[in-house]
């Protein structure tokens, strides 16, 4: 019969015809905390935890070893070849930034280089080039490294209605307009840029301008009337306006 007995270390024993079998308790393993932890609580009396100090060289400063690829769809490669010479000039002079082109996998790489002094200018530098690749001109895409408060969105005719076959060809049809008048007139009162390559619809502007270019792009796709939707795209565009 197994008998268990305790010694004087609070470890259990247990015996069994003369063997003596100890009981080991695995200690649980703790993580290396590389934070310092202040040991005096605070008023609510919890301990605080303390981050180091950031290093002075990283301040400022965008990462060197950060490599942004931007993918060039194949009927935006031709443009970026004739229109090289102005997509990576303000890219290297006015950001600093270290561009090239890979043919094998068409993708345009970018990183920050000991002339980069801003945050920011590697993921802005990345916004222009992805705006060019989605269909949009150097010139309209450069304003996204001049001003802070341009956007892109992008959505699909599917998201607001769904059609098929030749119902989706007339939708894009409406959008566009003859010799494109209609996407025109959109571009011109909400100051935006628009961009339809399919199925998917690009627009490029601020936030107050890109949501009076979408309400209207919605209203043709769910069929409204164009001369009802250029009276309520000009009313709102002035509301938006007044407001400025």
């Amino acid at each position: 019969m197994s008998t268990v007995q305790m010694d004087d270390t609070s470890q259990p024993a247990i015996t069994d015809g003369g063997e003596d079998f100890v009981v080991v308790h695995r200690s649980s393993l703790k993580r290396k905390n590389r934070m310092e932890v202040d040991d005096a609580p605070d008023e609510t009396g919890k301990t605080t935890i303390q981050f180091p100090p950031a290093k002075q060289a990283n301040v400022g400063q965008a990462s060197v070893k950060d490599i942004r690829k931007i993918r060039i769809p194949p009927h935006r490669r031709t443009p970026l070849k004739e229109n090289w010479a102005k997509i990576f000039t303000p890219l290297v002079e006015n950001l600093g930034l270290m561009v090239r082109y890979v043919p094998k996998s068409h993708t345009v790489e970018m990183k920050a280089s000991a002339k980069t002094t801003e945050t920011g200018a590697l993921q802005r530098g990345e916004d222009f080039v992805r705006a060019f690749g989605l269909g949009f001109d150097v010139d309209d895409a450069l304003a996204l490294l001049r001003l802070d408060e341009l956007f892109i969105e992008s959505f699909q005719v599917e998201d607001v209605k769904t059609l098929k076959g030749d119902h989706m060809s007339r939708c894009i049809g409406r959008l566009a307009g003859k010799g494109g008048r209609t996407k025109f007139t959109i571009e011109n009162t909400t100051k935006t840029r628009i961009v339809i390559a399919d199925n998917k619809i690009h627009i490029l502007g601020s936030f107050q301008n890109i949501r009076a270019a979408r309400t209207a792009v919605c209203n043709l796709i769910l069929g409204k009337p164009p001369s009802k939707v250029y009276g309520n795209m000009r009313s709102l565009a002035a509301r938006v306006s007044q407001r400025l």
